[in-house]
């Protein structure tokens, strides 16, 4: 069989660490850092669940927390969780090689190899042509406090998932059958399913590089030399463009020999088939709060307005109501009631980025209100009912538009999108 640079794909095969035999996985695994903005109730019942048992709870500061006035000691309180994890053998390493996932939740199942990303064919900046393609817009605000707890660490822990086009299931898929030894195969709190973790070995991959090399040289044919799009952000999308700032940062202090070998070069990432059944694009909502007073109808009539400025046609309509062809809906919710958003001859693409400007406008410009991005109807609901807050709901985006849209347009608008 015949061998390939994992480089021309812009992965690398990571040695992973790992808790030791006998550790608690349903305690030792926890939510990515970015959900669950809006509810210190769900982070104070993990901690609750979790003790004094090792987690990554203690490896990462939860974003609800990003900004408050204990930040700086949490961040040293994850440092230091790191190095005693580090030295007292709560993490071992194994030798190179991935971990193929299989996850479980809702009654859908879905395949993952966790593998290391190349950030050296990864450029998150507007109009990039990068090997690894950002598919929202980088929110760069949205980095610093992100590097105030990667700078320095010891060990990385990132959310990253990332999409490869194979329609054939020529990648990931076969890995069911290659030789590998089962880690862990637990339940995950707080409702979040069941994870099977399997290790193989850097050798017992060939199958899987050279099948990468024919999807490769597929995409090349498809996108043309020099614009291949071949992995596809699918989220952690600030996770990832994080990690390449901090090693742009680093890589100016190393020699050209040093570049090519340093460990953060790389982040560790689970690449996943789009074209799994069990992968489904679920809609990121949106919640805004009043800074200033404002009840929740004033703010979607500002909302609205903002729309109608910038579209053929924006206003308010019952919910139920017909909805002209070619226009957008969107259902909206206060504390006063509910209706639809109706966008006549919209000046964009997807809702969500119609939405996305008229919101940015109100929360950046303006300053009348903060946002937060809400996963499931029910949160949104229970939120945008609250006196002085506003909800809105959005459809989810056909996951086959994801690699042709950001190969023809760039990047999506941000949160268009969740993998559940």
């Amino acid at each position: 069989m015949a061998t390939y640079d994992w480089s021309k794909f812009g992965l690398h095969i990571p040695q992973i660490m790992l808790p030791k035999k006998g550790t608690d996985y349903s305690k030792w695994a926890v939510v990515a850092c970015d959900q669950y903005t809006s509810e210190p109730e769900y982070w104070d019942e993990v901690e609750s669940i979790v003790g004094d048992a090792p987690s990554t709870l203690r490896l990462m500061l939860p974003e609800i927390y990003l900004d408050g006035p204990d930040e700086a000691e949490r961040i040293k309180a994850v440092r230091a969780a790191m190095d005693k994890y580090l030295a007292d053998g709560t993490l071992r390493t194994m030798a190179p090689g991935c971990m193929l996932i299989k996850r479980t939740a809702e009654g859908r199942s879905r395949l993952g190899l966790v593998i290391a990303t190349d950030l050296e064919a990864y450029d998150f900046n507007k109009g990039s042509k990068s090997l690894t393609r950002a598919t929202e817009g980088t929110v760069v605000e949205r980095l610093p406090p992100r590097l105030r707890i990667r700078g320095d660490a010891p060990i990385e822990m990132p959310h990253i998932l990332i999409l490869i086009d194979d329609p054939e299931k020529t990648v990931i898929e076969p890995l069911v059958n290659a030789p590998k030894q089962v880690i862990y195969d637990t339940d995950l709190m707080m409702n979040g399913g069941h994870i099977t973790g399997c290790f193989i070995e850097e050798k017992d991959l060939a199958g899987a590089q050279e099948a990468l090399s024919a999807l490769y040289d597929k995409a090349e044919e498809k996108y043309g030399a020099g614009n291949v799009i071949f992995q596809a952000m699918g989220d952690g999308n600030h996770s990832l463009a994080t990690a390449k700032t901090a090693w742009e940062n680093i890589k100016k202090t190393l020699s050209p020999e040093e570049i090519e070998t340093h460990p953060a070069r790389y982040a560790l990432c689970e690449i996943e088939n789009i074209h799994d059944e069990g992968i489904v694009f679920e809609p990121i909502h949106r919640v805004i709060f009043a800074k200033e007073g404002q009840s929740g109808t004033e703010l979607v009539e500002k909302a609205v307005s903002l729309l109608d400025r910038d579209n053929g046609k924006a206003y308010l309509a019952e919910s139920g109501a017909a909805v002209p062809e070619g226009a957008f809906c969107i259902p909206y919710i206060t504390g006063a009631g509910c209706g639809n958003i109706i966008i006549e001859q919209p000046d964009n693409k997807l809702e969500v980025g119609a939405l996305q400007h008229a919101l940015d406008i109100m929360v950046k410009e303006e300053k009348c209100c903060d946002i937060d991005y809400i996963h499931g109807k029910d949160v949104v609901e229970r939120l945008g009912t609250k006196d002085g807050n506003a909800g809105f709901l959005l459809p989810a985006m056909d996951k086959f538009m994801l690699f042709p849209a950001v190969a023809a347009d760039g990047a999506l608008p941000r949160k268009t999108f969740s993998m559940g």
